[in-house]
């Protein structure tokens, strides 16, 4: 009877789990295989979202449900979560012109956070969606698909992958992944780290306080963070790289670069200059190595400069200040240290 009246609730085209294994086994499937989605809309108060992109016949969306004092011990039976979910929550499951509605919210705002439930969902649909994704408390993951994503979470991870399109997506704490994607990305967490790998286009990447690691990156990237480090390795095309207290270590360039640090070190090692080079740092040391035979106008100034030997070198070399043309002059390349020093080598 109460399977019955689970049926009555959720609609047609539904299958109800025999068993739930937390975590695991979803509590409920649909089948979005005759739908042919384009659109995907998920909203939850407290649960994660995942949605990956693959072939419609597979495509469905799966129902998660958990209780928020699981990790106190208490289990909910299949029969306790559907009294719970009748009682004290509104849930939507919808598939009408390729759009896919799915949420989950509670019905009184100051409900009793001890009878609350964490409820998730995993969504498979073709490759080529839409996005619209907000949860409170869960992570989100995005996988495989291609389109318009729009995404936000209020304490979970963001992990990106194979994704392309116009993405944005926000966390106010968790840690940003992101590899194996293109086009145009926009991520920002207001504490996590942020993880870049394999990616091509324009990319705007920014923590308040975490710290950022770019790892195989091709296009316009633009990266930020408040207050923790900034690793880099084989970039390609423009880098912007900002920390207002973090060191700064970006090796194997090939690019135009901006990279400024209010308090850490700057180590920068080039493999091949774009348009320009420019280093800046208020309080700490700059570290710059450059290719063999670069041309360039140099402007290095600091408390102290060490350029060793430079050959090919027409300027001024003071100990504050190196001004000149290296080899007959090419890219600007400018390095102001403050208070800290700079050096350069060439090899």
């Amino acid at each position: 009877m109460k399977i019955y009246l689970a049926l009555l609730l959720f609609g047609l085209g539904f299958t109800v789990n025999a068993q739930i294994k937390t975590g695991q086994e979803p509590y409920l499937t649909k089948s979005l295989a005759k739908e042919s989605i384009k659109e995907v809309e998920v909203k939850t108060s407290g649960g994660s979202i995942a949605v990956t992109g693959g072939n419609a016949a597979d495509a469905r969306v799966e129902v998660f449900v958990n209780s928020n004092r699981e990790r106190s011990g208490q289990t909910l039976s299949k029969e306790e979560i559907q009294q719970r979910l009748t009682a004290d929550y509104d849930l939507t499951l919808s598939a009408s012109n390729g759009k896919l509605i799915a949420r989950a919210r509670p019905k009184e705002k100051d409900m009793d956070w001890k009878r609350g439930l964490n409820i998730s969902f995993r969504v498979f649909v073709p490759q080529n969606v839409s996005t619209e994704l907000t949860t409170s408390g869960g992570g989100i993951q995005l996988a495989n698909i291609s389109g318009e994503q729009h995404f936000t979470t209020s304490g979970g991870d963001l992990q990106i992958d194979r994704v392309s399109g116009r993405t944005k997506g926000s966390t106010s704490g968790g840690s940003i992944h992101l590899k194996n994607s293109k086009d145009n990305i926009d991520l920002n967490t207001s504490g996590g780290d942020i993880e870049a790998t394999d990616c091509t286009g324009d990319m705007r990447l920014a923590t308040s306080g975490g710290s950022l690691q770019l790892t195989n990156l091709n296009g316009i990237v633009e990266a930020s963070t408040s207050g923790g480090d900034v690793n880099g390795r084989n970039i390609t095309g423009e880098l912007s790289a900002r920390t207002s207290g973090g060191d700064i270590d970006l090796r194997d360039l090939a690019c135009t670069l901006e990279t400024s640090t209010s308090g850490g070190n700057l180590e920068v090692a080039i493999k091949k200059p774009g348009k320009y080079i420019k280093l800046s740092n208020s309080g700490g040391d700059i570290s710059l190595q450059l290719p063999k035979n670069i041309a360039a106008d140099l402007d290095l100034q600091a408390d102290q400069v060490n350029v060793g030997k430079l050959d090919a070198f027409n300027g001024t070399i003071e100990k504050d200040e190196v001004r000149g043309k290296l080899n007959g002059g090419g890219i600007r390349i400018t390095a102001d240290a403050g208070s800290g020093n700079v050096s350069l080598s060439v090899r």
